[in-house]
């Protein structure tokens, strides 16, 4: 574990923001796994388990575009290895829970989008370390820097409470609407919070994670999921709300998971602010899906008055036409 010692940041930030950054981080985490587990339904389960294409064609392109374009980024960039090992982390996260808001705002198949955030999340306890591993050979001496064991154990916890989520949906349905809400809200508070209490602990070398490199990969990394998660979908000839769905689910990551795993799997002094990268993602995941609801919304508006246009012209010359032969 030599190599360890060629890239330390010095502690500072206080062990007692520390602490509680994690605990948040750890308590939100939770919460929102219930929550995504509240979304699922035992019936669309079976459903998409009997007719797994669309899964399967998710899997695809979550764990074969996100993976390659963090490695592909981080080369390009020639991040320092604890940089590319976070860049790499993010890449193989599984879906997160937005991507199910976004894909409704996009009108996709809701029932897809579900099944394929939950899908990708307990594929993630065998495909995220296996990831990891093949891509940390192209690098030299990362391997010493990925906790993979501490890695295993944090993605085997998250399927306990999104598993008591699915218990909860299944025999008290009329608390998971509640949970949802209060997950939701959760997320938006915990963000806030992290955020002041990381500026707060680590003042100036927050402009670490604002990096030229690293704003530029933040900003990359959705916009290449979002398309390749449309271009892979429209191969395998999916439907159009497929399709969409599909390119939600693979530049969205569980943003969450990645931040919890890099604050608490990683020594302070190693991790140092880089656990706030998953953040500048969220931001610009979210930035760019709102683009792209706004062309698909624009789309709609003006096919809609084309339509109209059209119909009225065709239903007056409908009804000229009996007039004229009783005329006649």
């Amino acid at each position: 574990m030599a190599a360890n010692t060629s890239f330390v940041y010095t502690p500072m930030i206080s062990p007692v923001i520390d602490k509680t950054i994690n605990i948040i981080l750890i308590i939100t985490l939770t919460i929102t796994m219930i929550s995504l587990g509240c979304t699922m339904e035992v019936s669309k389960i079976k459903h998409h388990i009997l007719k797994p294409k669309g899964v399967a064609i998710a899997a695809l392109a979550q764990y074969g575009v996100m993976p390659l374009t963090a490695f592909c980024l981080a080369k390009a960039f020639q991040l320092p290895e604890i940089t590319a090992v976070v860049v790499l982390i993010c890449g193989c996260c599984p879906g997160g829970s937005l991507s199910n808001i976004l894909a409704l705002a996009l009108q996709g198949d809701m029932n897809l989008s579900i099944v394929m955030t939950c899908s990708s999340t307990v594929m993630a306890l065998g495909m995220m370390p296996l990831l990891l591993y093949l891509y940390c050979q192209g690098f030299n001496d990362v391997q010493n820097y990925v906790p993979y064991v501490d890695i295993i154990i944090a993605l085997f916890m998250i399927l306990i409470p999104c598993a008591a989520g699915i218990l909860i949906n299944y025999y008290r349905p009329q608390y998971a609407k509640i949970i949802k809400k209060v997950g939701l809200t959760m997320l938006t508070i915990a963000v806030v919070v992290v955020g002041i209490l990381s500026s707060i602990g680590i003042g100036g070398s927050i402009l670490t994670v604002l990096s030229p490199p690293l704003m530029a990969i933040g900003l990359l990394m959705p916009f290449i999921g979002y398309t390749f998660g449309y271009i892979i979908s429209s191969l395998f000839k999916l439907n159009q709300s497929e399709r969409r769905t599909v390119a939600m689910e693979t530049g969205c990551q569980n943003i969450q998971l990645c931040s919890t795993i890099l604050k608490v799997a990683f020594p302070p002094a190693m991790i140092g602010p880089l656990f706030l990268f998953p953040l500048v993602y969220a931001s610009f995941q979210l930035l760019e899906a709102m683009v792209l609801i706004a062309l698909f919304r624009c789309h709609q508006w003006i096919t809609l008055r084309k339509k109209e246009k059209y119909q009225p012209a065709n239903t007056e010359n409908k009804l000229r036409a009996p007039s004229g032969e009783t005329n006649v």
